[in-house]
């Protein structure tokens, strides 16, 4: 049977703006409080999808956040009409409205952790959302991205979803922005890696100093047993505290994988080689190709800059392996020479293809950010909600669902605008039904 890796994007919310929520994230810190363009951001974020789906891969469409979020404000002390709740947290408690206001869903590699069916013990798709609890605005999402996905991957033949973690730091997860998996083909068993920031439960182990590490061992073995992964197929290591402390905030930022690719910084680890022996040693004898990429070559700072590890490196229908990198990458002088030369060089990897995505770069995400990977085999993927599937007709019709509902501009003295509250349900409403998931918002409920 045939087997793919899908890419599920987030699309961009109606709110997308610039607040700075996200301590440790070096891009959405120093565009705070920037003008936005919701409907840019939106139609860029498209653009990339259906451009994978004309290269042949299976591209996946992620509904966004219910924003503003009325009922956390409400729970949270604020009352009145809902125009009401706004203008009295946007006097009394700015920072909680744009929390409560945030797009941050747009990035799909924290909705959750996927194991495919190959690897788990029951041979089912395993989902299991992120809890996100580090950030304040992050931790409001997990109930309704386990709805969607519930509605997206619906059949339970194929399909098991299980509830986040505990909402407590020392069960930070923050899904697949720290977990790679390697195998040799999508649908055989492979090696998942689980990249965590801390031990939650030994002050003694070695952690960042300035900025927090959002993903715990303890929520990474969790999830493990959850999904039923086999221990030899399954590896732990720790991203280097240091890196953390530069801005490298989850391990997509610094290391990135595919099939028998692991494409990493030489900064991105602890212990680097005992991880890469064990890695070698559980992914077995087939070839892997481990490509480091030294701090001489690039500098950490440039790859945050960049987001040279946050591209997607997909395997084409020619079996050929392209990084989807963003512009950022091309206008850097020294990542795009090496991009240059790394598809010269005898690795899978052939191509790069350059994607403006700048809307989500300014605030923190790159093209990685923005999917979630979900490899599945052709009967797995038929059971999938098919209206969820990029295709021309989609496209179009997302394309003139964003122009007609979506703002060109928005600043923070927007957001207390009950007007914005109505435009952005009656958009969602209406993405309900385009993509047919059902009343997942508390707004429809």
């Amino acid at each position: 049977m045939k087997s793919f890796e899908a890419n599920f994007d987030g699309l961009v919310g109606p709110t997308h703006n610039y607040a700075g929520l996200s301590e440790g994230n070096v891009a959405s810190k120093s565009n705070a409080n920037d003008m936005s363009s919701p409907k840019s951001a939106a139609l860029q974020g498209l653009q990339k999808m259906k451009a994978l789906h004309d290269l042949g891969m299976v591209q996946g469409v992620f509904a966004p956040q219910e924003r503003p979020d009325i009922f956390s404000l409400r729970r949270l002390g604020f009352s009145g009409t809902d125009a009401n709740v706004l203008e009295k947290a946007y006097k009394q408690a700015p920072s909680l409205l744009s929390a409560c206001c945030s797009a941050s869903s747009m990035w799909t590699a924290n909705a959750g952790t996927v194991s495919p069916s190959g690897d788990t013990l029951d041979g089912k798709v395993h989902f299991t959302p992120a809890n996100l609890t580090n950030k304040f605005h992050r931790s409001l999402e997990p109930d309704t991205t386990g709805n969607i996905l519930k509605s997206v991957f619906a059949d339970d033949k194929y399909f098991a979803h299980h509830l986040h973690l505990n909402d407590n730091d020392h069960f930070g997860d923050e899904g697949a922005a720290n977990h790679t998996r390697l195998c040799s083909n999508y649908g055989e068993q492979g090696v998942e890696i689980f990249t965590f920031g801390k031990y939650a439960f030994n002050a003694n182990m070695p952690a960042p100093k300035k900025f927090p590490a959002r993903q715990t061992l303890e929520a990474s073995r969790a999830i493990a047993r959850l999904h039923g992964l086999s221990d030899d197929k399954v590896v732990y290591v720790q991203q280097n505290p240091d890196v953390i402390d530069q801005g490298v905030f989850h391990n997509d930022v610094i290391s990135v994988g595919n099939q028998n690719v692991l494409f990493y910084h030489e900064q991105a680890f602890l212990n680097t080689d005992a991880f890469l022996a064990e890695v070698q040693q559980k992914f077995g004898s087939d070839d892997v190709h481990f490509i480091k990429v030294a701090t001489d070559q690039v500098s950490v700072d440039d790859c945050v800059k960049t987001y040279l590890f946050n591209t997607q490196i997909i395997t084409l229908p020619n079996g050929d392996m392209t990084i989807i990198a963003p512009m950022h990458c091309y206008d850097n002088p020294s990542v795009k020479a090496y991009l240059d030369d790394l598809i010269t060089q005898n690795t899978p990897i052939k191509q790069v293809k350059y994607f403006d995505v700048n809307e989500s770069m300014k605030n923190g995400g790159g093209p990685a950010c923005l999917r979630l990977r979900i490899a599945m085999n052709e009967a797995e993927l038929n059971a999938v909600n098919p209206n969820c599937l990029m295709s021309e007709s989609l496209y179009s019709t997302l394309t003139t669902w964003v122009n007609k509902h979506y703002r060109d501009t928005l600043s923070f003295d927007d957001l207390r605008d009950p007007q914005l509250l109505l435009e952005s349900r009656a958009a969602l409403d209406e993405l309900t039904q385009i993509l047919k998931i059902g009343s997942v918002y508390r707004f429809q409920q």
